[in-house]
Parts: structure tokens; sequence; C-alpha cells
């Protein structure tokens, strides 16, 4: 397969590619780039047939939204799917921090969660300012999950239900986006927004890997009822997947633990008797479930995003998914591409 393959999602009617951009990473996340860097980092992924962009106002305090809607500046509106995200409204400060948690040299703004329906329409304003654009294909009410917000989360989960979603709402019936639902880090929110509003389409980072299928459970078959698509993010669990069971390697944002890393080894060792790389088995057993509309990978620097390509275009053996399920290192339902195949013949 290669990253320009496309799936449309009925419900919506929008065309993703296979492999979807990643705006993370030119928002200066864990490192900074120049704006000619940034700018090479979309064309690249533009050369390689990528024809979904994804961003949010949270990547850098708007830098992320800032330099994509540059770069995407040079291409016609209408061949490309553009998602971005609700719930920060950024307001300039003198003397802001420079830097974010993780993000680094970022614009002098704070960022203050706003999940209200008035919170929800300026965000969508600065957003469209910020990219040059007059209208988004996809919108996520973003991180409304206990990750971000702790004990809190309830009370904006609640907010985000009742006030912002139906801004939304408004702005599909509008035109100005055509799918509407959630961006989260957590498979139970998520459940819980699905069961609760009319969903289109969601972002769901790093629960749905080689490494954790809970979402097989409940989440899943509920989308694919509904005929929601889900964009996955974090399809190597924020690298371990990637680099292997390596020193330093990384989990959900921080150091693997040791039975992450068991699993990932034993991963491994079947990779290695079919003599394919752990990250291209990672990154193909994500897109193989039906109710996924594009992986949404973000890469570093272009060697990245040119092994990322490569990764997907690799040619899998049908015996290595069932040997994965033999030794219980993926799910009985865990859909593969080799059972997809089968099905279509």
């Amino acid at each position: 397969m290669q990253p320009s393959v496309t799936r449309t999602h009925a419900r919506s009617g929008l065309t993703f590619t296979a492999i979807g951009y990643g705006g993370a990473p030119i928002g200066n996340f864990n490192g900074t780039f120049t704006e000619l860097e940034a700018l090479a980092m979309v064309d690249q992924s533009w050369d390689q047939g990528i024809r979904y962009f994804d961003t949010a106002p949270g990547y850098g305090n708007g830098l992320s939204e800032h330099r994509l809607g540059q770069a995407l500046r040079q291409h016609s509106r209408s061949e490309y799917v553009l998602s971005s995200k609700v719930g920060r409204v950024l307001t300039p400060m003198i003397g802001a921090p420079a830097g974010n948690g993780d993000y680094l040299d970022i614009p002098p703004f704070v960022a203050t969660y706003d999940y209200s329906y008035d919170g929800v329409m300026r965000a969508v304003e600065q957003s469209m300012q910020r990219m040059l654009t007059d209208r988004f294909d996809a919108l996520f009410i973003h991180d409304c999950d206990v990750y971000t917000h702790g004990d809190a989360q309830p009370e904006y989960f609640r907010q985000a239900i009742v006030s912002g979603f139906p801004a939304l709402e408004m702005l599909r019936d509008q035109g100005v986006v055509q799918a509407i639902g959630f961006g989260v880090n957590e498979t139970d929110v998520m459940l819980d927004a699905v069961k609760a509003v009319d969903v289109d389409i969601c972002l769901l980072a790093g629960r749905y890997t080689l490494l954790e299928q809970q979402p097989l459970d409940d989440l899943l078959p509920l989308c694919e009822d509904r005929g929601v698509g889900i964009v996955l993010g974090g399809v190597y669990n924020s690298g371990v997947l990637a680099t292997g069971a390596v020193d330093g390697a990384r989990f959900n944002y921080g150091p693997a633990p040791a039975d992450i890393l068991d699993k990932t080894r034993a991963l491994e060792s079947v990779c290695n008797e079919f003599e394919v790389p752990l990250a291209a088995v990672a990154l193909q057993f994500a897109y193989a479930h039906p109710v996924v509309t594009s992986v949404c990978l973000g890469a570093r620097n272009p060697g990245q995003q040119a092994r990322n390509a490569d990764l997907f275009g690799t040619e899998i053996p049908v015996d290595l998914w069932d040997e994965l399920r033999s030794r219980r290192l993926i799910r009985e339902d865990a859909p593969t591409p080799s059972a997809r195949s089968a099905e279509r013949d």
C-alpha cells in the first residue's frame, strides 16, 4: 500500500489518505523548526501523496496552525482534507512563557481551556485566521479527558457535550465544517462522547495499537454500527513501537514501563522471524480496522517522514498476523490486512 491510498467516509463524504500529516511537530513539539524547515516537511508529505492534514491550536500556541496554513496556501483548497480542534482559546500576553510543556519557542499567547458555545466559536474564528482558510473539513473537541484535566474532567466534559458540541453542530449547518467529533487520548471518554451526541468522525490517540486493543470491546463496534469514522493518532504509542524496546523507549509520553517493554520484545521477536520492521506491522495493523479513515503521523525530520511512507508500503506476510494471534500478542477479533483482503476477494 501507499500513503496516497484513500478511504471515503460515507457519513461525511470526506476522502482521507491512508496516512495523514500530524502537525504537532511543526508546532515545535520536543524540538524546533525554522519556517523553511516546517514548509519543507509539509511539501515532502504532499509529494508523498498525503492529502489529509491535522493540526490544533494547542500545538505550540497556534504555531502549527500558522505554519501549516502557510504551507498549504500554494495548493487548491479542494485538493486536501483539513482538520483542527477546539477547546483552547489563545490570548496574546506580554511576557508569556516561551515554552509550554514539550512545546518550545512558541508565540506569546496564553491558552485557556474553554468548551463553551462562545469559546468554540471564538476558537474556530482564531484558527481560520491563523490558517488563512474559510472552512475546515473536520473539527474535533480536543483533550476533554482525564489525562489533561484530572479531577476537573467531568465538568469540562459536561461543558463540551451540552455547550461546545452544539456550537460545532451550528458550524456544520452553516457549511463552515463538514464533520465534527472529539479528539482525545482515552477510550472510555470517547465512548461516552459517541453515546452522548451524534458525532461524525473522532480522533483517538494511542489507544488502538499493537500494544492496546481495548477499543475492540465497545467503542469500535459502536462506531461501526453508527457510521462514525476514526482517525488514529499515536499508533506507535509515543515511540516504543517505532524504536523497539531500546534504552530510553517512550510509551504514552513517558519512559516505557517494564511490562510494555516485555510485550514489545515479544512483538519484535515475531517481526524478526518474518524479517519485517515492527513499525511497519504497527502502522498497517492500525489501518486494518474498517472504521479507521486515516492514520495520522507526526514526523520530526524528513528522514523519519520518508521512513513512515516506506513502512506503509512494506509487504507483510499473511502468516505473521496468524503468528501474532497464536502467541496472543494481538486479539483474535482484531482485523488485520490479510483478513480484510480475504473478505474483499
